[in-house]
C-alpha cells in the first residue's frame, strides 16, 4: 500500500530528506534546494547513476544535482516540471533573459539609427545628458532608458524617428553640427564597412528571428525587418516576403550582417528528387549525416505510383559553402536524381 500517493521523498547527498509532489523531476528538486541551483542545472545522478533531467523522481531516490556557470533554464523544462516555484522561476528568468536581449538589441539598433544621423554615440544619462533623455523619454511615454530600448527592440518604436527626435533634442541644447557629426577618419576599415549594420552571430536568442519563408543562412545576403512586438525578423534580400514588407513599411528595415564566425548552425531547406527505389530515404539521410549536416523535419511526397518523388528536408548547416559541400554529396547518392536548396515563393 502506497501510504504518500501524492508525494514521493527522496534523498540529497548527504541524507536530507525532500517531500515533492508525485511526478516531480530532477529539475523540480533542483529549483526545491534553491533557485540559483535550479538556474545553473546541467546533469544530475540518482542513485549514483547519470540520468536526463526530465526524470521523474521515485521514493528513496538518493539525488545529486550537477552545476555549471554557463548553464541556464531552457523553456522545454516547462513540459516536463511539476511544482510551481519551478515553473515560475523558470519563466521569471527566460522573461529576464528576454527582456535583456530586446534592450541590447534596440540599443544597437538606435546606435546604428544614430549613425545613420550622423551622430558616432548614442549619448550616455550622465549628468550633461539627463536633461535630454528626460525629454525623449516624454515624447516617447516610456517611464525610462532601458524602457525605450526594450520597446526599440521589440518594434513597438521605430528607432529611425528617435533618432532624429534625440538629434532634434541635441541641436536645442546647442550642440554645434559638427561636434555631433561622426569623424569618420578614426573608424578602422572592418569598422566603417559595419557602422550602418547590426552584426548577427545566432547568439541572439528570442530578440531576433531568422523567417521560415526563406530561411537565411550565413553567406546569404540578408535585411532585417523590426515586427510590431516581435523583434528583428531577418530574411534573405531576394525573399519575396521581405520585399513586400520592404515596399510597404521601409521605416521598420535595418540593415544586417552575418558575423565573421556564427555560433551555431542555421536551418534551411533542400528537395531531393529521388527514384522510387528500396531504401533510398535511409541512403539520403546517411549521406545527410555524413556531411554533418542535422536533419530537423523530413517530408515525403505520397508518389508511389511514378518512377520519381520528392523528399523534402529541413537540415542544420553552417553557411552557404557547407550547403553547397552536403549538396554535391546529395547528388552523388545512388537512386538520387536532383538536390537543390528550397527557393522561397515570390
Amino acid at each position: 500500500v502506497d501510504l504518500f500517493p501524492d508525494a514521493v521523498y527522496v534523498f540529497t547527498p548527504k541524507s536530507q530528506i525532500m517531500a515533492l509532489p508525485r511526478g516531480a523531476t530532477v529539475v523540480d528538486f533542483a529549483y526545491a534546494i534553491h533557485s540559483n541551483i535550479g538556474d545553473h542545472t546541467s546533469a544530475a545522478r540518482i542513485n549514483g547513476d547519470q540520468v536526463p533531467l526530465r526524470t521523474e523522481l521515485k521514493n528513496g531516490d538518493v539525488v545529486e544535482v550537477i552545476t555549471a556557470p554557463v548553464s541556464t533554464p531552457n523553456p522545454a523544462w516547462l513540459g516536463f516540471v511539476r511544482t510551481g516555484r519551478a515553473r515560475s522561476k523558470i519563466r521569471h528568468y527566460l522573461k529576464t533573459l528576454a527582456h535583456a536581449e530586446s534592450e541590447g538589441l534596440g540599443e544597437k539598433l538606435l546606435a546604428q539609427a544614430l549613425r545613420a544621423e550622423g551622430l558616432g554615440n548614442l549619448p550616455d544619462e550622465e549628468a550633461d545628458n539627463q536633461a535630454v533623455w528626460e525629454k525623449l523619454l516624454r515624447f516617447t511615454g516610456n517611464r525610462n532608458r532601458s524602457e525605450l530600448l526594450t520597446d526599440i527592440g521589440l518594434g513597438k518604436r521605430i528607432a529611425s524617428i528617435v533618432a532624429k527626435r534625440l538629434m532634434a533634442l541635441l541641436a536645442e541644447r546647442g550642440e554645434k553640427p559638427d561636434a555631433l557629426m561622426l569623424s569618420r577618419e578614426r573608424f578602422t576599415a572592418h569598422e566603417t564597412v559595419s557602422q550602418g549594420s547590426v552584426t548577427l552571430d545566432g547568439s541572439e536568442n528570442s530578440s531576433v528571428r531568422f523567417a521560415l519563408c526563406c530561411r537565411p543562412i550565413p553567406g546569404d545576403p540578408i535585411v532585417g525587418y523590426l515586427g510590431h512586438g516581435e523583434g528583428l525578423v531577418v530574411h534573405t534580400d531576394a525573399c519575396g516576403v521581405g520585399q513586400r514588407l520592404r515596399y510597404k513599411d521601409s521605416e521598420r528595415f535595418f540593415s544586417v550582417e552575418w558575423a565573421d564566425e556564427p555560433v551555431r548552425p542555421f536551418e534551411t531547406g533542400v528537395v531531393v528528387t529521388v527514384r522510387n527505389d528500396k531504401g533510398v530515404l535511409a541512403r539520403v539521410a546517411a549521406t545527410l549525416a555524413n556531411a554533418e549536416a542535422d536533419i530537423t523535419h523530413v517530408e515525403m511526397a505520397d508518389e508511389t505510383q511514378q518512377e520519381s518523388t520528392d523528399l523534402r528536408f529541413v537540415i542544420a548547416v553552417r553557411d552557404r559553402n557547407h550547403l553547397e559541400a552536403v549538396l554535391r554529396a546529395v547528388k552523388r547518392t545512388a537512386s538520387v536524381l536532383s538536390a537543390a536548396r528550397t527557393v522561397p515563393a515570390p
